[in-house]
This record gives structure tokens, C-alpha cells and sequence, in this order.
């Protein structure tokens, strides 16, 4: 078999048979990383000699699990005691961590290989991976395109098999969003499901990792391996039922899928719309029953979010002020100067931005009108789809507006990067799970370019979803192709 060619689970399977070694899948992966990487950017750094030694302990009998000899790809926003960890980011340009993130450990515990480090927006803020200070992520499937943001690294990685599995952070869509516009599958996992431990923080009450993959078992798990109670987080929770992950293909009877208008608005690309309707046919064909739900909120997500969480960012990246943490400027006047000089040379425009718009959010006078009021309307959005969940066992909507948009289309303007989040954010902000399917293909300037379709479900339920998911990726061969590289 060709290991970058099989699904997680089948790859994972043959070398247990010994059918092929984790040394040949791992310099699989590495020779095709060494053959694409140089086009796409999407790797940071590789942990070659590593990850092959790490293989040759699988072969040996020395390392075992879940994973045993599964190569992974990890956004460079999660530490390792082993290569290094910069977010993208000039501020952390060099930094080595003197510590693993729980959800890393996690799946080397389960004998996985970590390939190595993925290119992403810097510090997760961004839609495209164009916010990167190593330079742009690149589509696979149209290199003059973005790959979305801001785990954009792995959902590239992921769609040109430069890994068998890849591990991003979604705080308002930064792992569906990518996954849609590189035609994988993506998942954010409720809130408190995975450790944060490890992670570092944009928005602490919304930042939740999860996993890339091609199919829905392979999703599944990768969740299943890093879930679970951290004592290092106090925000992760006391929930045991990651085992009922594993069976994606138990049948869910009579599914009820929920439709909501506002998200079939006319301005989405015309492909997107007939794309969640052929979702909605294909799950009334099988059984389903779809429920028209309404949820007005929807439209305040993206206005709410760019409180919340740029709030929260200006208080978490306080610390990097290049006395405490990061990179330090050489020349200052006095310790004020050397505050300004150092995160001026090391924050990029978009963290910049963000930190002043939390900052004016959060000052006198303005807190109240603005952060205390966002803290309400997230509070209704909760409440809006608790009442949702009460009609339908999962939403069904784009996850996007539209398929990939080219480099620097939307780069002079922000707010239009914003709104590629519109159909992402709401999940965040009421802590709930989603997944991106790959649901089909827009032809734009003869390429043919992916879109996703996404299910929501209520806090908690991932197996559920998984199983509704799976539903529909068994009756279409979206997550099959592959991008012509």
C-alpha cells in the first residue's frame, strides 16, 4: 500500500498487521513533505530524524497505543519540549518550550509520530494564513488561493497528504474554516472536551483544539484520543464518555436535521447554497427529518466575537512585552520605550489590531458598552441553540459563504476577512461542537475548488454528531479526491 495514500485508521491498521513498517510510512510522508512543502509552506519545521527514530521504536515493539506509527502534523501554537513553538510570530521567533501541551502528549502516548510544525496565522488571528511571519500558506487546491485561516498549515498539509492526520485550534472557526476551503474534514469539540494545557492563548474561553482528517472515523479518533480531564487545565471537563466516539458507522434513527434560513442567505456563492440543499436531500433520502429552525442571533455572531475575543487576546498577549516574554528590541530610550519598541517589532498588523480593539473595548467608559454587552448577546446565542437542540439532534449550514478567495483579495480589508467567520463563530461562542464536511466543489476559473458543509450539535454530543456525519459522508465521495498537485 502507498501509506499517504490510506485513511488514518487503514494506515494505523497495516502497520499493526505489519503489513508496512512505521519507518516506510513515516519516510512516506517525510519524502512527499521534502516534495511539497517547498509550494505550499505548509510546514513550519519537520522533526525528521525524530519522528524516524520514534518509527523505528514502533517497528521494535517499543512504542504502542491507538496510533502506534501514525504520522501527525501539529499547528505551531501547541508546545513541545522538542522543536520549537512561535505561533507564526516574530515575538516568539526561536522560543523552545520547556513543556508538552496535554493533547500532544496525548497522542504520542497513543504511539503517534509528529512530523512536525504547521504554518498558521499569527498568534490564530486570521482567516487566510496570510498574517504569517514565515510567509503565506498556499492552497493545494489552487496555489494562487488561501488555504483559510488560522490553522491553515494543517488543513493544507492534511488535503496534500503531507501527513496522515493534522491537529489545529478553533477559536471562531479556525479549524472548520480551512478544513471547508481544503476539502477535509474538521472539527472543533465542545469546549472543555480537550485540554488546553500547552496551548497558547488568544481568546482563553474560546480556544478548543481538534483534529484534520480525510474521513469522519479518522475525526473521531483523534478526538477520542486527546479528550479527557487534565488537572493542568481547570477548564477542561469532568466528562468520560469518549469511548461512544468510536463507533461512527452505529446508526442514529431518524436523525433530525435542522435548517435555519438565515443561513442560506443570497450572499453566499450560489454553489454553496445548492451544496448544503444536496446535503439537506441526501439526509432526507436516508431517513432524516429536516426541522426549519430559527435563529435570529446569527447575524450578531461576527459583531460579538470581534468583542470578545480581541478582549480577551489584548489581556493574554500582555505578557509578551519583551521583559517577561518575547522578542526584545535592542534599542530603547527607557522601560516604556523598550515595551513599545519590542511588540511593535514583534506583533504583526492583525495581532496589533486586535490588541488595540480589545484594549479600547476593555478601558473606562467603554467596558460596559461594549464587553459587558458582548458577555449578554454570547449568553443569548447559548441560550438560542440550547432551544434548537430541543427541535433537532444537529444544524446543518455552510461552513463557509464561498470556496477559497485568492492571496490577497481581502487582505486591505479587514472586516471582509471578519465575515469569512460568519457561519463559524456562534459555535465558539456558545461552546458547542462542529464539524466541516467536505460537501462538494465550485468551478471558478477552471478550478475546480472545495466547499464545506457543517453540522453543529449540542455541547457534549460529538458522538452523535460523528455518527450523523458519517451518514452523509457515506453516501457521497467528496472526502475522496484530492487535490491535483
Amino acid at each position: 500500500m502507498n501509506p499517504t495514500q490510506a485513511t488514518l485508521i487503514d494506515l494505523r491498521d497495516a502497520i499493526a498487521a505489519r503489513s508496512v513498517s512505521a519507518v516506510e510510512a513515516a519516510r512516506a510522508y517525510l519524502d512527499r513533505i521534502e516534495q511539497y512543502n517547498g509550494r505550499l509552506n505548509a510546514y513550519h519545521e519537520v522533526f525528521a530524524e525524530r519522528a524516524l527514530a520514534r518509527a523505528e521504536r514502533v517497528d521494535a515493539g517499543e512504542v504502542g497505543g491507538e496510533l502506534a506509527g501514525v504520522p501527525i502534523a501539529i499547528k505551531d501554537v501547541l508546545c513541545t519540549e522538542y522543536g520549537q513553538t512561535t505561533c507564526s510570530s516574530r515575538m516568539l521567533a526561536g522560543y523552545r518550550s520547556p513543556f508538552t501541551a496535554t493533547a500532544v502528549r496525548r497522542l504520542e502516548d497513543a504511539g503517534a509520530i509528529i512530523l512536525g510544525k504547521t504554518v498558521m496565522d499569527e498568534f490564530a488571528m486570521g482567516s487566510s494564513c496570510e498574517n504569517s511571519a514565515v510567509g503565506p500558506v498556499l492552497n493545494p487546491w489552487d496555489v494562487t488561493r488561501v488555504p483559510g485561516g488560522s490553522s491553515g498549515g494543517s488543513a493544507a498539509a492534511m488535503a496534500a497528504d503531507l501527513c496522515a492526520g493534522a491537529i489545529g485550534t478553533d477559536t471562531g472557526g479556525s479549524i472548520r474554516q480551512p478544513a471547508a476551503l481544503c476539502g477535509v474534514v474538521g472539527v472543533k469539540p465542545t469546549y472543555g472536551r480537550i485540554s488546553r494545557y500547552g496551548l497558547v492563548a488568544f481568546a482563553s474561553s474560546l480556544d478548543q483544539v481538534g483534529p484534520f482528517t480525510h474521513t469522519v472515523a479518522d475525526a473521531a479518533l483523534l478526538t477520542k484520543v486527546m479528550s479527557g480531564r487534565d488537572p493542568k487545565d481547570s477548564t477542561s471537563a469532568h466528562v468520560d464518555d469518549a469511548q461512544d466516539m468510536a463507533d461512527v458507522d452505529q446508526p442514529v434513527d431518524k436523525p433530525r436535521i435542522g435548517i435555519a434560513r438565515q443561513y442560506m442567505s443570497d450572499a453566499n456563492d450560489p454553489a454553496m447554497n445548492r451544496a448544503v440543499q444536496q446535503a439537506l436531500d441526501i439526509y432526507r433520502d436516508a431517513g432524516a427529518e429536516i426541522v426549519d429552525i430559527d435563529l435570529p442571533l446569527t447575524d450578531y455572531g461576527i459583531a460579538t466575537y470581534y468583542i470578545v475575543a480581541p478582549a480577551e487576546a489584548s489581556s493574554n498577549l500582555a505578557r509578551f512585552d519583551g521583559v517577561h516574554y518575547g522578542h526584545r528590541a535592542q534599542q530603547a530610550d527607557d522601560l516604556i520605550d523598550l515595551y513599545a519598541r519590542s511588540r511593535s517589532e514583534g506583533f504583526g498588523d492583525e495581532v496589533k489590531r486586535r490588541i488595540m480593539l480589545g484594549t479600547y473595548v476593555l478601558s473606562s467608559g467603554y467596558y460596559d458598552a461594549y464587553y459587558n454587552r458582548a458577555l449578554k448577546v454570547r449568553r443569548l446565542i447559548k441560550q438560542e441553540f440550547d432551544a434548537a437542540f430541543e427541535r433537532c439532534d444537529a444544524l446543518l449550514c455552510p461552513t463557509t459563504a464561498g470556496p477559497a478567495f485568492r492571496l490577497g483579495e481581502k487582505a486591505d480589508d479587514p472586516l471582509a476577512m471578519y465575515l469569512n467567520d460568519a457561519y463559524t463563530v456562534n459555535a465558539n461562542m456558545a461552546g458547542i461542537p462542529g464539524v466541516s464536511l467536505p460537501g462538494g466543489f465550485a468551478d471558478h476559473d477552471g478550478h475546480a475548488l472545495p466547499l464545506g458543509v457543517q453540522l453543529i450539535g449540542p455541547a457534549f454530543d460529538e458522538a452523535r454528531l460523528f455518527r450523523i456525519a458519517r451518514l452523509f459522508e457515506k453516501h457521497t465521495d467528496h472526502h475522496t479526491r484530492r487535490p491535483p498537485l
